[in-house]
């Protein structure tokens, strides 16, 4: 059993502050850094840190209350079955390839001890416009990334090859317009993760 103390989530309709000054959140930003999934370990969010991860993750910007997105979790046994999964559908579509490309498919979940599916459903002819519903589903993707660092674990946002093959998305119980946002990867990192070069964002002012 972990000492975690979960955040104190507001209440509808309660008051909240118009902004929370916070040198470590800016910290947190401009230092947080994906960890490959496969530098994770089997160490991971237990069931009160993945409550709140997922609750924080729930907090983003949704034009029209729509909560256009789901979660479905892999943790545990679940892991190693929806390998199977992505093996078999593998052989299917490369039967002639070679056993280490089934074998890294079968343990692909086992990478991180737990794997959330951000499954972004929109609903369409809707005055809230689709892109706007599907920017809401990557947002959910980031506040994973970032609670995730603020809980203590490493993740990484992946989709990979599975996230939009059609047997896949049927296994997953995905309904007909849903799509795979992102899996997250939350472990504990092996090793630190270096620093990969970046462009300064282009900015222009208009007029």
């Amino acid at each position: 059993m972990s000492d975690f103390t979960p955040p104190a989530f507001p209440e509808p309709g309660e008051a909240l502050a118009p902004a929370n000054p916070s040198s470590d959140t800016l910290t947190l930003l401009a230092r947080r850094r994906s960890t490959v999934a496969k530098n994770m370990t089997g160490q991971g969010p237990d069931a009160g840190q993945l409550e709140t991860l997922l609750k924080i993750g729930a907090r983003t910007p949704d034009h029209g209350k729509l909560f256009p997105w789901r979660f479905i979790v892999f943790e545990g046994e679940a892991r190693a079955r929806f390998g199977e999964v992505l093996k078999t559908r593998l052989r299917e579509l490369e039967p002639d390839g070679p056993d280490e490309r089934y074998a890294l498919e079968r343990n692909r979940f086992l990478r991180a001890p737990v794997v959330i599916a951000v499954i972004s459903d929109v609903t369409e002819n809707h005055k809230i416009p689709e892109w706007e519903q599907v920017l809401s589903a990557g947002a959910v993707c980031q506040n994973l990334l970032i609670g995730s660092s603020a809980l203590g674990f490493a993740a990484q946002w992946l989709t990979e090859w599975y996230a939009y093959d059609r047997v896949v998305k049927t296994a997953l119980g995905l309904a007909p317009g849903e799509r795979v946002a992102g899996f997250i990867y939350v472990g504990s990192a092996t090793c630190d993760a270096d620093e990969r070069p970046r462009k300064a964002p282009q900015v222009s002012r208009w007029g």
